[in-house]
């Protein structure tokens, strides 16, 4: 059973929320104001958190970096008044799982409350995980907090200590390889190599060889005998990437190491034996391809024994805070800096991005970022995006352009204006007039806009 923590000054609203919630298998703490919060967090075992941002002594802003500071992983649920958006999405910047606004209803409240219940779950069992391994790695290189990134953890945990072959699946800059030497650093093999192979960078006439070895003259240019990575990785894991782009040839040649455990060098008929644990990746549709005769289907089903598909970024930007946070960390240290901020606007724009090059994506344009900014924060200027639902942003045309920002960014009339006029005069480093001609408008106009705002 999750304990719940619900922090509000109205009696009357925490009883509402204690109803709505009642049969959720909640154990529920109250507090009435944002000291007496803190006291109860720091005394109980909290699973996660429903708090208003408007309390007394502290503020429901406050209370939520106090818990993020202690412990990140809780799902804090803000509530926020209606039209106070800035605050839900400074909130949302700050670490809060979700929000919601005064009046909500019954099934957005449930439905926040039972993905918070699902993420405390996961972080319990992954931090179970994570006390189990032994050894000098662990599986927190992996950045991310989602449900999904949890679920991912805990299949590569339970399969790490097992020699089963494993496919990991998923789009280009996912993070596969890092996945694949998590799971192998884990497992009993972690003394042993772990290697590396690229199939869809060495041709298919080279691959064989590199993979098998081959015998002093078995081709033209073996001058003197060479082991293959079969051999060379005894003992530990050899780590396939884009096997999809193995040639049939490779495969049937491969298919036979796997269910034989042994092979020989090209050129050779001393058999060897395999001693390594196989762990595969592709980007590519391998059922897909199966149906059309350019996978072996034998093969795939050698090397699906235990799949685990890793979901593009913008299946779970809810990682997108925390890896811009570690990146920005990492860059900061490679930089000899201080680690700038990322506005709420900037951080907008992460959001809202398609990722289309996933977590590499993400990670060149903060690089990128960092180093056209100068100051202690990045800004919307400094985050260059040259992707937007994935046609760019110029060859949009006006219409479609207000359906993206109504679709993405959810803003009203009066916020896109001010946001408009924002950007222009941050462009124009707050020159009235350069800003004015940058939208079109006259002084007076936009100076008359600028008081009204």
């Amino acid at each position: 059973m999750s304990n719940l923590l619900i922090v509000e000054d109205e009696t009357r609203m925490r009883e509402v929320i204690k109803m709505l919630l009642s049969d959720m298998e909640l154990n529920i703490f109250e507090a009435s104001d944002g000291d007496e919060a803190i006291n109860v967090f720091s005394t109980e075992s909290i699973n996660m958190v429903i708090s208003d941002l408007k309390l007394p002594k502290i503020s429901g802003m406050e209370v939520l970096k106090h818990i993020k500071n202690a412990k990140p992983e809780i799902p804090v649920i803000v509530i926020t008044a209606f039209g106070s958006i800035d605050s839900a999405v400074e909130a949302i910047h700050e670490g809060a799982f979700d929000y919601v606004t005064k009046p909500f209803t019954e099934d957005k409240l449930r439905s926040s409350v039972k993905r918070a219940q699902q993420i405390s779950k996961l972080t319990s069992e992954v931090k179970y995980l994570r006390r189990e391994i032994e050894g000098k790695y662990t599986f927190n290189n992996i950045v991310g907090d989602s449900s999904e990134i949890c679920e991912i953890l805990r299949l590569a945990g339970d399969v790490s200590h097992q020699d089963t072959t494993v496919l990991i699946t998923g789009e280009s800059g996912t993070g596969k390889e890092l996945l694949s030497r998590a799971t192998h650093l884990n497992s009993p093999r972690s003394k042993n190599p772990f290697l590396p192979v690229n199939c869809a960078a060495i041709p298919s006439a080279l691959l064989e060889a590199e993979l098998f070895g081959h015998e002093k003259g078995a081709f033209t240019g073996a001058h003197q005998l060479k082991k293959g990575k079969f051999e060379i990785a005894s003992g530990g894991t050899l780590f396939l990437d884009e096997i999809g782009d193995m040639e049939l040839d490779v495969q049937a040649k491969f298919l036979r190491v796997l269910e034989s455990k042994s092979f020989e060098r090209l050129g050779g008929n001393k058999t060897i034996q395999a001693d390594v644990r196989i762990i595969a990746a592709t980007n590519q549709d391998l059922e897909k391809m199966v149906q059309e005769k350019s996978f072996r289907e034998d093969l795939y089903y050698r090397i699906s024994v235990f799949p685990i598909r890793i979901p593009p970024l913008r299946e779970r930007r809810g990682d997108i805070p925390l890896l811009s946070q570690y990146f920005i960390g990492e860059f900061s240290n490679n930089f000899g800096r201080r680690p700038p901020t990322l506005t709420e606007k900037a951080m907008e724009m992460l959001y809202n991005h398609p990722w289309k090059g996933n977590i590499r994506e993400l990670r060149n344009v903060l690089e990128r970022a960092m180093i056209l900014s100068k100051g202690d924060k990045i800004t919307a200027q400094h985050v260059i995006l040259h992707e937007s639902q994935g046609k760019p942003l110029g060859e949009l045309n006006l219409n479609q352009v207000v359906e993206l920002l109504m679709r993405d960014h959810r803003v009203g009339l009066e916020e896109l204006e001010r946001s408009y006029i924002q950007y222009a005069m941050e462009a124009a480093n707050n020159n009235v007039s350069q800003a004015a001609r940058l939208l079109g408008l006259s002084r007076a106009t936009l100076r008359y806009r600028l008081d009204k705002m």
